[in-house]
């Protein structure tokens, strides 16, 4: 009997292999080398790439990420592992899952030969970020296509769309999330999102006359800000803010991550802190809905300096909760998916 398995491939970000300086240069200077992330012409690219970010920004990323990086290595990777595994335990000799990462290892294209070599008969694609950008979600499945390419007999492949507010999304981060907001008992619920340029977002109105053109334009999905990153972001706050039962006037979202002196969308994270201080709030609570795992970007830069930004505003306290990560809720939800499409 034919042994017809199906590959899953996993897709994140990426990671440096350590928090020494070298391998956080090497990370970051394939990382920011993308096209689709500092999208400029290539001589402004490599010269603000080699003369400005990678003299100086490699050091201070390299302090950043010792300290959160974890005994079995960085957060990001290890939740993914950890990911990988329950999803293939879970799922069953029927299916084979490989994580992928655009930047650093394990590479996508050593997750799409290790599928190869399983003899699977299709491969699902399913990038771990729920809003569309072309920097993150666009720049890994192009990866895709250049190693589909490469090895014409790779077994056909279908992508899974972005989940920015797909039901069971939003359920397992309330599954999540609901146990730490009622132990915490914050007044006030920040929703930070990784930020993009503002030119990107720009870059996928379809009118070219809606997006960040009102104050309201993120207000709704509509036909011209279908594929729009921050449209999509402000969809996911209303799907949890519901799901979660905040009241309005209690949760807000915002943008964090910035690099860069060029305008990135707004409301900035770092900036809203002050804001909500000044209004009184003290117990703060944060969730970053745009990653479904744990990395630098919640760990060190919301749970640590977000933090210390808090409590010298005057604030009691704020508690990052913690992502989806490989929780049974977000593996239950991703079998689903699986199982549906497969």
């Amino acid at each position: 009997m034919l042994n017809l398995r199906t590959g899953v491939l996993l897709l994140n970000i990426g990671t440096p292999d350590s928090p020494q300086v070298r391998d956080v240069r090497r990370y970051l200077r394939e990382f920011l080398s993308d096209p689709l992330v500092l999208d400029m012409p290539a001589p402004l690219r490599f010269a603000l790439l080699n003369l400005v970010i990678l003299p100086f920004r490699p050091r201070r990323s390299a302090q950043a990420y010792a300290k959160i990086w974890r005994s079995d290595g960085s957060p990001l990777l290890a939740h993914g592992r950890e990911l990988r595994s329950a999803l293939a335990h879970e799922l069953g000799e029927s299916y084979v899952v490989e994580l992928g990462m655009r930047y650093g290892s394990p590479s996508i294209a050593d997750a799409l030969a290790r599928l190869r070599t399983a003899d699977v008969v299709r491969i699902l694609v399913l990038p771990l970020f729920p809003q569309y950008s072309r920097a993150a979600t666009g720049s890994s499945l192009r990866r895709v296509e250049e190693e589909l390419d490469r090895h014409p007999e790779t077994p056909p492949v279908e992508v899974l769309p972005p989940f920015y507010a797909e039901p069971r999304f939003v359920r397992a981060w309330h599954e999540v999330a609901r146990k730490e907001l009622d132990g915490f008992r914050p007044d006030f619920v920040l929703l930070s999102y990784h930020g993009l340029p503002e030119r990107q977002v720009k870059q996928t109105d379809s009118s070219g006359a809606h997006c960040l053109a009102s104050d309201g334009c993120c207000d709704a999905i509509v036909a011209a800000n279908r594929d729009c990153y921050r449209a999509q972001c402000f969809a996911t706050s209303r799907a949890l803010a519901s799901e979660l039962d905040l009241e309005p006037g209690h949760f807000a979202s915002s943008f964090q991550s910035r690099l860069g002196g060029t305008p990135w969308i707004r409301p900035y994270t770092d900036k809203e802190l002050p804001r909500l201080a000044a209004a009184g709030h003290r117990r703060l609570a944060v969730l970053c809905p745009a990653f479904v795992a744990d990395c630098l970007e919640t760990l060190e830069e919301i749970g640590i300096r977000a933090r210390e930004q808090w409590l010298a505003l005057g604030g009691e306290d704020l508690r990052l909760v913690p992502s989806l990560n490989a929780s049974t809720p977000w593996v239950d939800t991703l079998c689903q998916w699986v199982r549906e499409h497969a």
